[in-house]
């Protein structure tokens, strides 16, 4: 949404249409008539041109890309707003048969005087840093998935059998993937796509750690991974994508902006609803539909609930039906601070047991246990006061006790 930096009224009203190596500007008055020309700046010229042309009564439109977040942090104290808008709300633009750069800013100045752009949110450095890790550590994940299929490919066109084992790509079957019975070509083929896993994984192990790091230091990832199906990484995901719950009035609010609410044509006496509208943030709707495979195979609540619209809807409507509904339970505990009304007392503190180990131990505020990390958001959920004890695989670990009120 727009910056503001005065509550006067613009002077100017500045379009910026964005490239890798230059951008291209232009200005309208409130009257929608042009006072500045086309002027091409390159990045290296841009400080220059900024402090020369334009003005503190300035309002600025640029599009979302790449580099939109410099250029925001740049221009954001020099005028009086910038405004960061979505491409394809920008429909003149979008779907004019003949377009150029120059027309491109003219529009972009144009319709901001007139006050048709809807600005998006501009997050501050954190979840910018967050998201950019979360982004990077799946485009590792797919890279290493890509070259696994790869593999399996060469296995399936020679009619060769896995290695034993639930994990035909560990480390400990190398060998057997370095010495298939194929020819030196695809021999050089999977010895690349081998080096290409082990890589991926790598790089994605050590952006985890990162992402660790920073959840163990956040109050609001143990709300989450209190769901079922919500994890440490799905947690982060999440509020990466979120960032401030208070910016979503209603859990409607954040269901549409994950693209998670259905498409409705109301119009005189017709009325009809579609599929998902899948206009809002893809990492969110990932990590969503994520918890919910989880949710109907581990949770009573849910895996009831799956069974019952599973014959109507069928498996992938179900799931993102019950994705939109563990959205919601997002919405009310991360606002409320709460417990969510299906909580377990027991599973929810191997939740957050599990959460403990997998950010580090080390790593949890006030050189906390991890038993006694259970304990402070169990107390602070208001679940789990007579919970005495953690069972954990074969072993049962003690709780501290509870400091809720008997």
């Amino acid at each position: 949404m727009a910056q503001e930096q005065s509550s006067h009224k613009p002077e100017r009203y500045i379009g910026l249409d964005i490239h890798k190596k230059y951008l291209v500007a232009a200005g309208v008055d409130a009257e929608q008539n042009q006072v500045m020309p086309f002027r091409k700046v390159t990045w290296g010229q841009f400080d220059a041109w900024m402090e020369k042309h334009l003005k503190p009564g300035d309002a600025v439109v640029l599009e979302m890309t790449t580099n939109t977040w410099e250029v925001y942090d740049r221009l954001v104290e020099h005028v009086h707003s910038v405004t960061v808008v979505h491409p394809p709300h920008v429909a003149l633009i979008t779907r004019a048969q003949v377009m150029n750069d120059k027309r491109a800013s003219l529009i972009l100045a144009t319709l901001h005087a007139a006050g048709l752009l809807p600005g998006i949110w501009v997050p501050p450095q954190e979840v910018r840093d967050m998201r950019a890790l979360v982004a990077q550590r799946h485009k590792m994940v797919r890279l290493a998935t890509r070259a696994k299929n790869r593999l399996h490919a060469i296995l399936h066109r020679h009619h060769l059998a896995l290695p034993e084992g639930s994990q035909p790509f560990h480390p400990k079957h190398e060998d057997f993937w370095l010495e298939l019975p194929v020819s030196e070509v695809e021999r050089t083929i999977v010895q690349v796509n081998w080096e290409t896993i082990v890589f991926a994984q790598r790089q994605a192990e050590l952006l985890e750690e990162c992402i660790n790091k920073a959840a163990a230091q956040d109050d609001r990832v143990p709300l989450l991974v209190q769901l079922p199906g919500v994890g440490t990484l799905v947690a982060m995901t999440v509020l990466a994508a979120i960032g401030d719950i208070s910016r979503f009035p209603s859990e409607k609010k954040l269901v549409g902006y994950a693209g998670l609410g259905a498409r409705v044509h109301d119009s005189g006496q017709t009325h009809r609803s579609g599929r998902i509208t899948k206009r809002g943030r893809k990492d969110l709707r990932w990590a969503m539909v994520t918890a919910a495979h989880h949710a109907v195979r581990s949770h009573p609540y849910w895996k009831a609930y799956y069974e019952w619209i599973e014959p109507r809807l069928g498996r992938p409507k179900a799931i993102v039906a019950i994705a939109r509904k563990l959205l919601v339970a997002v919405w009310h505990v991360l606002t409320e601070e709460c417990a969510d009304r299906f909580a377990d007392p027991t599973k929810v503190a191997c939740s957050l047991f599990k959460h403990a180990y997998r950010v580090g131990v080390r790593n949890l505020p006030d050189d906390m246990s991890a038993l006694a990390f259970t304990r402070y958001h169990l107390d602070r959920l208001g679940l789990g006061r007579d919970l005495t004890h953690l069972p954990w695989g074969s072993r049962n670990f003690r709780l501290p006790p509870s400091e809720l009120a008997g």
